[in-house]
């Protein structure tokens, strides 16, 4: 036999054994046992507890540096108490403290100021 007829026969013996790994490679872990599938539907997370915010919510209208007192405007249905300190919040962070000390007029009741500094626009809470 000549080198080329010796290849050709090589290479038509690899031929099927390169075709039956290309086959098994395909198959991928086709072969393998599957766990069977859930029909049981994904579970959801739990629905969110909403609980009402009673806490004080209030801003300074107007601010007296000469005098240490502060004007804040309140909801109704959520007046200070007479001698109640709160205090004063701004861009998030606690500024000042204050005790309520009136009189009260309408919606808007007068504070002093224990310590800190107040700006008109400041948020006033309880806590």
């Amino acid at each position: 036999m000549t080198a080329m007829n010796l290849n050709a026969l090589k290479e038509s013996r690899s031929l099927p054994l390169f075709c039956a790994l290309l086959a098994l490679a395909a198959s991928g872990c086709a072969w393998l046992p599957q766990a069977p599938h859930s029909t049981k539907p994904a579970t959801t997370a739990p629905a969110a507890i909403v609980t009402p915010d009673y806490s004080l919510a209030a801003k300074v209208v107007s601010v007296n540096l000469v005098g240490r007192f502060v004007v804040l405007s309140c909801p109704a249905s959520q007046m200070p108490k007479m001698d109640q300190t709160l205090f004063l919040y701004r861009a998030g962070l606690k500024v000042a403290e204050v005790r309520i000390t009136g009189p009260q007029q309408d919606s808007d009741i007068v504070a002093d100021l224990v310590s800190g500094e107040a700006q008109i626009g400041d948020t006033v809470r309880d806590q």
